[in-house]
């Protein structure tokens, strides 16, 4: 493939969803593959006064990496910072019923995009593949005639499953706090309401000195 037909091609495919991809760069990271020698300029083309193209080839060495990252992107669980969790750890910054209506929406939200995440799989997964296809790139013989793939989506179950998971954690979170009183949630509010307190202390000494 050539850089333009690579971008098409990932936007076509949704890979977005999975994968922070900025296109801006791509040729930048062309160069530095071909640089490594992980892959070689395979041919050039032209098409009317469009500007030259050059089609892009894995390496034999570019093959043997790329198997390996996946061996490593499969095999090894990684430490990961989703912005969930970061919240999370910083739960006692609001009070505990500001946070239950934060976190029952959230609830909702959640919700919303498993049902909307299991509609796209159903339709996709009832679909043939040469409806979806690229018209520009003529399907592999042997995908002609197929209902579509359920391994080219199977991120897709992945974050479906997260979700899910997801949206267990949260409504049990919710009610833990709210009937069971988890926290202890008394310590909780009363923690919350002295480092408030001592913040608005603290700016109304330091206001006159502003002015001043």
């Amino acid at each position: 493939m050539h850089p333009y037909e690579m971008a098409s091609t990932l936007k076509h495919r949704q890979k977005h969803e999975s994968i922070k991809l900025r296109y801006g760069t791509l040729y930048t990271v062309i160069e530095l593959l071909t640089e490594r020698g992980l892959i070689r300029a395979k041919e050039t083309s032209r098409d009317g006064k469009r500007p030259e193209r050059t089609v892009y080839a894995l390496t034999a060495e570019g093959r043997d990496q790329l198997r390996d990252w996946m061996h490593e992107l499969l095999a090894e669980p990684a430490k990961e910072f989703p912005q969930f969790g970061a919240a999370l750890c910083l739960l006692p910054v609001l009070p505990p019923e500001e946070a239950l209506l934060m976190l029952r929406d959230r609830a909702l939200k959640l919700t919303g995009k498993i049902a909307q995440l299991q509609a796209v799989l159903a339709q996709l997964t009832g679909q043939q593949l040469s409806d979806l296809a690229n018209p520009e790139q003529p399907l592999p013989p042997m995908l002609v005639g197929q209902k579509f793939p359920a391994v080219f989506v199977i991120e897709e179950e992945y974050r479906l499953a997260l979700l899910r998971a997801e949206l267990d954690f949260v409504n049990d979170l919710v009610r833990r706090v709210s009937e069971e009183g988890w926290g202890p949630v008394d310590l909780w509010r009363n923690m919350q309401a002295a480092c408030e307190s001592g913040y608005q202390r603290e700016n109304e000494a330091a206001a006159p000195q502003a002015t001043g």
